[in-house]
């Protein structure tokens, strides 16, 4: 019997591996996310699959270390026979891979919470939809600028992603001929919340550009009011700004996103109306998060289309290098020499009930 073409491919099946943290506060964002994507290849498999094969995800907690994500690579690859990757999070987790990934020859498709610099050592490999941190940065900037706000702090995270995010920050207001007022590390076990949140209060900044996740940037902004700060704070997409909203209430001046994909309750838009249709019929949760695992599943499944019935890793590497596909109003390009597909940023506000406006 002839040996099949390549891992993780049958006559009627595509295997993907994904790992990244399924456990704890920073792992309930990431479930919500991959429950988005399994709405776009539980809809493609109902129809058939892709090809004739239906698409199989295998999914591994690596707790974000990145020691357990290089095993789970590892053993994606062997055990599962995983064709490609898909969805993989976090920054040194994805860095940690650059050379189980190169090895092996296996495409990794729309990673999350990845930053500029550990995509840039999976060059060759991973292929990035959401925009930078780069280019979040200097959006963030651009708007407040363009508003008249030139008193501009950051508050992110106190670990190797914050610290380069804050030097993005620095660069992005730098082009502007501006300094950031104030720019301060967060630890993320919360310990440092008061004492942050007073430090941005007294800089005065008219406007504090974050990068935390979870409930810290909400705890942040409370701590800030009652030193009595009156500042905007604008989130990087990573701040869940609904979590962050509810969390905050009254107790802020404003609250601001900057969104990396299509807002999903777009009436207009079929994507967003079908990924709407299909959320609620799974009782999956509506919004950002399950919205960006959707649009990343179908930029995966397009790939596979268009690699086709013989498939192979070379030729799905070559069919997403020659990749330019628009899905739900966002461009996708992949034919540049950077290996991250859109540019796509929209400001959002939230209320304090926690829904977005665009």
């Amino acid at each position: 019997m002839a040996r099949a073409a390549e891992n993780g491919v049958t006559d009627t099946e595509v295997v993907l591996g994904h790992t990244g943290i399924l456990s704890g506060p920073l792992g309930a964002p990431i479930k919500v996310v991959m429950a988005g994507a399994g709405l776009a290849f539980d809809a493609v498999n109902a129809q058939g699959g892709v090809s004739g094969r239906k698409i199989r995800l295998v999914s591994l907690d690596d707790e974000l270390s990145p020691e357990k994500a290089v095993a789970n690579y590892e053993k994606l690859l062997g055990e599962h026979r995983a064709f490609a990757f898909f969805g993989c999070v976090g920054s040194a987790t994805t860095a940690a891979a650059a050379k189980v990934l190169s090895q092996s020859g296996a495409p990794m498709v729309a990673g999350y919470a990845v930053s500029d610099s550990a995509r840039e050592k999976v060059m060759g490999s991973g292929y990035f939809v959401r925009a930078t941190f780069a280019r979040e940065a200097q959006a963030l900037v651009q708007h407040l600028t363009t508003i008249g706000v030139t008193r501009i702090a950051s508050a992110c995270l106190d670990n190797p992603g914050g610290a380069e995010v804050t030097k993005l920050v620095e660069a992005a207001l730098a082009a502007h001929q501006l300094k950031p007022v104030a720019a301060v590390a967060v630890k993320g076990d919360g310990s440092t919340n008061a004492a942050m949140g007073k430090a941005l209060a007294d800089s005065k900044a008219q406007a504090v550009i974050m990068y935390l996740g979870g409930a810290i940037g909400g705890e942040v902004m409370k701590s800030a009011w009652d030193a009595g700060g009156r500042q905007m704070f604008y989130g990087m997409s990573i701040v869940p700004g609904d979590v962050t909203a509810r969390l905050v209430g009254d107790k802020t001046s404003g609250l601001a996103i900057s969104q990396v994909v299509p807002y999903p309750w777009s009436e207009v838009d079929p994507v967003a109306r079908d990924y709407r249709q299909l959320a609620e019929r799974a009782k999956v949760d509506i919004g950002y998060l399950s919205f960006e695992g959707y649009v990343n599943a179908l930029v995966m499944i397009e790939s596979l289309r268009r690699t086709g019935r013989d498939l192979t890793r070379a030729r799905l590497h070559a069919a997403l290098k020659a990749m330019k596909l628009r899905i739900a109003g966002m461009e996708v390009d992949f034919t540049g020499a950077s290996n991250t597909g859109s540019r796509f940023i929209e400001m959002v506000r939230v209320t304090k009930e926690g829904r977005f406006l665009r």
